[in-house]
């Protein structure tokens, strides 16, 4: 497969600011769900632009992941990006590093296109994380939270210790929060660090793509 290393955690972990700031990005979407650019087309415009490791997450689907690509000039981890509901939130969770083929994996991810692509489809999911998180933990993938500073909890840091009770292994911290997300954003990035280094987590980070790739500072 495109992954080159069996250990996603020691990959993850062993990224630093600078690495999001300069050719790394772990979000990003493709036609398989709502982006405008396929595989292919990721992955020369991450090579142009001098990217190192990039992950396509997809809502809902792995569907991308089961074709082999030309990943010569740099590493491509499989990715997803799950919608689900908890405390009354639409929750995003990106899982890395998953068997694609891992059967209760599979049983979470969309069964139509319209559910990977179509926002009034996806809100009527009936995915929670702790489901998510053990798929994903059983594929021997890891699950992070995705742009945290958009979840609407008065206390931020009682929302993601209870998701690590779950099993949250991370947490999106280098995140741009454009367009909408910029808008509906509730707390600050400095927050989201903090908590991320109280508790211990791994700290990803992503553009979240739907076209070419973008900075995330």
């Amino acid at each position: 497969m495109n992954e080159q290393s069996n250990d996603i955690r020691e990959i993850l972990n062993s990224l630093t600011e600078e690495d999001f700031r300069c050719g790394t990005d772990l979000h990003m979407h493709s036609n398989c769900s709502d982006g405008r650019l396929s595989f292919e087309e990721l992955i020369e415009d991450a090579k142009t632009k001098n990217y190192k490791l990039i992950a396509i997450a997809d809502h809902n689907t792995i569907e991308g992941h089961k074709k082999e690509y030309n990943t010569a000039e740099l590493k491509l981890l499989r990715a997803i990006e799950f919608d689900c509901w908890y405390k009354g939130v639409l929750v995003h969770l990106l899982g890395y590093g998953m068997d694609i083929y891992n059967k209760e994996l599979l049983a979470l991810c969309a069964k139509t296109k319209k559910e990977t692509e179509a926002d009034i489809v996806r809100l009527f999911n009936h995915r929670h994380p702790k489901d998510v998180i053990k798929a994903i933990h059983n594929a021997g993938g890891v699950a992070v939270l995705a742009h945290p500073a958009c979840y609407w909890a008065i206390n931020l840091d009682n929302f993601v210790k209870s998701l690590i009770e779950l099993g949250l292994d991370g947490i999106e911290v280098f995140y741009p929060y454009r367009r909408h997300r910029g808008i509906i954003k509730f707390h600050k990035a400095e927050t989201v660090k903090k908590i991320a280094q109280k508790y211990n987590l791994i700290m990803t980070g992503g553009s979240d793509s739907h076209g070419e790739i973008q900075s995330i500072f």
